[in-house]
């Protein structure tokens, strides 16, 4: 598939064909194109929690799932996916990374950090899993976990303290699903969107 078609197809599924798992080499690659994504520092400060067994999705869903809420339509479909991937940010290997002498800073502060760059990183491996999904013919769809499940999450899992989830990403065939109302908003314009030059 041409990239800008890939690109042109991206969106955000939230239902799945529960009988079609992923295939092993399409989650390696997956995997491979995921750490393929820039970092500052080529810190690679990520880390990736690969859920294929129905049991560990089964424990991620009792996790991280809010009581009520009337998600109810798209938990049963999200909870169908066969794959879900949890990218982690580890703000540590970072901090250690710039404090090495090509970097020339002398010690772990975040106070130079104009953002987060070890969310940005791992939120850019999480893009180039959603765009892999679509050039295989998958669905895919980004996630937050709720910041009150987090404890829930890590005491499921195992997750040591330096790793912090940016969300999660479900993975799989597609089945029928409905589109989400947000989309009813329409895309902004470009002119809304895009400065050139100057801002104003």
């Amino acid at each position: 598939m041409e990239f800008a078609e890939v690109v042109r197809r991206r969106r955000m599924v939230r239902n799945y064909d529960p009988d079609r798992p992923v295939p092993p080499d399409v989650v390696d690659r997956l995997l491979d194109h995921a750490v393929r994504a820039p970092s500052a520092g080529f810190a690679q400060g990520w880390g990736f929690l690969v859920l294929e067994e129905p049991a560990d999705r089964d424990r991620f869903w009792a996790a991280t799932t809010p009581d009520g809420g009337g998600r109810e339509r798209w938990l049963a479909g999200m909870r169908r996916a066969p794959l879900i991937v949890v990218p982690h940010a580890n703000e540590s290997a970072y901090l250690r990374r710039y404090a090495e002498p090509d970097k020339g800073w002398t010690d772990q502060s975040t106070d130079r950090w104009p953002v987060p760059y070890w969310h940005v990183d791992a939120g850019f491996a999480a893009l180039l899993m959603l765009l892999t999904a679509v050039d295989e013919g998958l669905g895919a769809c980004f996630f937050g976990i709720p910041p009150q499940r987090l404890a829930a999450y890590r005491d499921a899992f195992g997750v040591p303290a330096e790793y912090q989830p940016i969300g999660a990403v479900t993975i799989g065939y597609r089945a029928a699903d409905h589109r989400s109302p947000s989309l009813r908003r329409g895309r902004r314009p470009m002119d809304e969107v895009v400065r050139r030059g100057r801002w104003n």
